[in-house]
């Protein structure tokens, strides 16, 4: 059988089991688009109107609504909103670590209540497979999807080796799991999609440890899926929205290539 990265979006979509990836695959095949916004921004208004501003654009916004310092249902209901306006999912990046009971509390519950508003949402599967299910008793209901963290974009990240492989094997065997964050095509099991973030328009880094890979070296080269983005489009002195497209542009055409190669 033919790589499911060698499949394009729409033929993935069409027989995935998993409403949340049929929806993702959909969503990127009707805006020609695998972008990723990470909105790490601080306040209400800042998060509303970089959504509102890129939203054309992503087929996923990436949230850390725990930094929003002014969060309230509100809004929720304007991301929701303009989920709707744009045609986009909603990936709230909260990286749970718990035991089964405790994230499913952290879940379905506190003042954010996470599965009631996320179409997605990651784990780390560090206190063994409890994580999976137990996000799955309150996600799988509501319709929700879950990524496995099998690797990180940072220098020095521990995820490497023996710890992705059991990250792919619980993935494969766990139906609430739609894919990874990591760099790369991890297994043809099961389609399993691959978001990836530190994509930049040209490879560098941060003073923190960032590293970043340009749109064809995760697309065409390493077969993921979704670029994720933040700072190389809404950083000091950008335009969100021509960032944005720009971002687009470069990831849609990866994409392209890589079918291009493969057929």
């Amino acid at each position: 059988m033919a790589s499911y990265s060698q499949m394009s979006y729409a033929q993935r979509g069409k027989q995935h089991a998993h409403p949340v990836a049929r929806e993702l695959f959909a969503i990127m095949e009707r805006k020609r688009s695998n972008l990723s916004l990470a909105a790490d921004v601080a306040t209400k208004a800042e998060l509303l109107a970089l959504a509102d501003k890129v939203g054309p654009y992503i087929c996923v916004l990436k949230t850390h609504i725990d930094v929003v310092s002014d969060f309230d249902a509100d809004l929720v209901a304007q991301l929701q909103a303009l989920a709707s306006k744009h045609d986009f999912l909603i990936f709230e990046d909260r990286k749970f670590a718990d035991i089964g009971n405790t994230v499913k509390l952290q879940y379905s519950g506190g003042i954010y209540r996470i599965a009631d508003w996320a179409h997605v949402t990651n784990c780390h599967v560090i206190p063994g497979e409890g994580i999976i299910q137990g996000l799955a008793e309150v996600g799988m209901p509501k319709g929700r999807g879950l990524l496995l963290l099998a690797e990180m974009s940072s220098k020095g990240m521990l995820a490497t080796g023996a710890y992705t492989d059991k990250n792919i094997e619980m993935a494969v065997r766990n139906d609430f799991v739609i894919g990874f964050i990591g760099s790369r095509r991890f297994t043809e099991e099961r389609d399993l999609i691959t978001m990836t973030p530190g994509v930049g328009l040209h490879a560098a880094g941060d003073t923190l440890g960032q590293q970043y890979r340009t749109p064809e070296m995760i697309i065409t080269e390493n077969g993921s899926d979704v670029i994720i983005v933040g700072r190389g489009i809404y950083g000091p002195g950008k335009d969100p929205a021509t960032e944005a497209q720009r971002y687009r542009d470069a990831g849609w055409a990866a994409y392209e290539k890589r079918l291009s190669v493969s057929n």
